[in-house]
């Protein structure tokens, strides 16, 4: 189901580094010499864009929370983009490493908490992910890892978050109304990544969908019981697309109608699996899709939808959203 992804390495960069095609070859230093630099240039690239949309100065920005899975260093990755974009020095970072897909919800949690808890805050969000850090060769003992060559690939995105917005000059798109972390319980080891000297590892287990799709009506109903929502097909759904069986496996387990992943599954077969830079993505997608039918921010013309992201742990992020009209321009 995926159509194709996009990466920084190519085939001209792994000849010149040979080590990055074996499994178990000692290539640390050599990948993090590639995604240090590049982990917040390309997440620049999606925040120059962010900014733009959004329209004010950068200097109104109060807030940077930066998330990869790639790169570990001191100064940090939100050091170096506050850096590339001229950010003011006095701006708050928040640096998010090593969290995996999950990370997308966290890094909304995280921001919704900044903005709501401190006055006039805009609190831009970047995330960032180059796959160079775990990208290896097949291994006879390790076929799992294949399952994530096949899957991931390399993207960046980033968001203006703020409460209170000034509506003569922005323009909000979604509502966070309560955002919540939960670990799924006996599913230690299902996703387990490792900083070794190979690079970052991945390993995962052959019941990974189905330990999602046991505990995600668990995750809906403690997030939307105070609500009085319990038709999941009254939500507009913005799911991390962790593979084709993750999302199978939910959309029975919930009964879910057929299109209700459809901006997900877009995104996965446009992109890959880009880990936490996904949702950003689907979010992207929705209300791209809801200009061109004109149905509302989500494309569904719904109000209220869910934001899941899951990954090592297992972790779940559940968000509850609510959608904002897109203006019209008048006649």
């Amino acid at each position: 189901m995926i159509k194709k992804r996009h990466f920084f390495h190519t085939e001209e960069l792994l000849k010149e580094h040979p080590n990055l095609c074996e499994y178990d070859a000692p290539s640390l230093n050599t990948r993090q010499d590639i995604v240090i630099p590049e982990v917040p240039k390309l997440g620049k690239v999606a925040a120059e864009k962010a900014i733009r949309e959004w329209g004010q100065p950068r200097s109104q920005i109060t807030h940077l929370v930066f998330c990869t899975s790639a790169g570990v260093d001191m100064p940090s990755a939100d050091f170096r983009l506050a850096k590339l974009l001229g950010l003011s020095p006095n701006v708050s970072r928040h640096c998010v490493y090593m969290q995996g897909c999950y990370a997308g919800g966290t890094v909304l949690r995280l921001a919704k908490d900044l903005a709501e808890n401190n006055r006039g805050a805009r609190v831009l969000v970047v995330c960032s992910e180059i796959t160079a850090v775990t990208f290896r060769g097949p291994s006879e003992s390790h076929l799992d890892s294949l399952v994530g060559q096949a899957l991931f690939g390399d993207g960046a995105a980033a968001m203006i978050i703020g409460a209170d917005p000034e509506l003569s000059v922005e323009r909000p798109i979604f509502q966070l109304v309560s955002a919540q972390q939960t670990l799924v319980p006996d599913s230690q080891g299902a996703i387990d990544g490792h900083l070794r000297e190979v690079g970052l590892t991945f390993h995962l287990l052959k019941d990974v969908p189905g330990l999602i799709s046991k505990n995600i009506e668990k995750s809906l109903t403690e997030a939307f019981a105070p609500l009085g929502v319990e038709d999941w097909n009254s939500l507009f759904w913005v799911a991390h697309p962790g593979g084709p069986a993750i999302l199978d496996m939910v959309e029975e387990k919930l009964g879910l109608e057929k299109g209700k992943m459809r901006a997900t599954r877009e995104v996965l077969k446009e992109y890959g699996n880009m880990s936490s830079a996904c949702v950003i993505f689907i979010m992207d997608e929705m209300r791209k899709k809801s200009k061109e039918e004109g149905k509302g921010t989500t494309g569904e013309g719904l109000d209220l939808g869910v934001l899941f992201g899951f990954g090592p742990g297992l972790t779940v992020e559940c968000v509850v959203m609510k959608s904002f009209p897109i203006p019209t321009a008048a006649a």
